[in-house]
């Protein structure tokens, strides 16, 4: 039984798979309705990402439409077989409000420094460093089973609760807290597996 349920699983991610490969394809054709389906689909975590690393409400609803263009733009070099598009839309939007964040710090540093009182460049190396582990992390929740990614995703990116989670895909909430326990074990084995390395 638990063969059929990893044959279904692997499946249906590869349906999905292809599902996203046809999407960003005609987003990359400027086909509006797949524009709008992206947009519908990813906004709310994109914009959740954005509130909660921007200091201002109307920064993260300008970072928001900045990163939509930029998935637009960058469309055609979505690879499906690379990485889940929920996965590629978080590292661009991860990217986007980094960059925007060094931007607005590069401000102030220069700023900071006509006024005589200069700035050390560490925070932008630990930045960068941050946005790398990030990105190592966003590869590792990818390759983990179907619902433990779509848990992790929507309860640390996300900040949805268990119980809205629970009730949004129709699981009872017991199974969501066992695929976010059993997510996290997993997490931290492979984290453990490349330190021994």
């Amino acid at each position: 039984m638990s063969d059929k349920n990893n044959d279904d699983s692997q499946e249906s991610r590869q349906a999905s798979r292809e599902e996203d490969a046809a999407l960003m394809a005609r987003v990359a054709a400027d086909d509006q309705e797949a524009i709008a389906a992206l947009y519908d689909r990813f906004v709310s975590l994109v914009f959740r990402m954005a509130v909660q690393a921007l200091p201002t409400r109307p920064e993260a609803e300008d970072a928001v439409q900045e990163v939509f263009l930029r998935l637009w733009r960058t469309a055609d070099r979505f690879d499906a077989e690379r990485a889940a598009l929920v996965t590629w839309v978080m590292l661009i939007t991860r990217r986007h409000i980094v960059d925007r964040l060094r931007r607005t710090r590069s401000r102030i540093s220069t700023v900071s420094m006509l006024e005589g009182q200069g700035s050390s460049g560490s925070g932008n190396e630990s930045s960068l460093e941050e946005s790398e582990r990030f990105g190592e992390l966003m590869k590792r929740v990818d390759a983990l089973p179907d619902l433990q990614r779509t848990v992790v995703i929507r309860s640390y990116l996300g900040g949805q609760t268990l119980r809205q989670i629970s009730e949004e895909l129709d699981t009872p909430l017991g199974t969501v807290k066992s695929a976010l326990s059993r997510a996290l074990v997993r997490l931290r084995e492979r984290v453990g597996e490349e330190i021994v390395e």
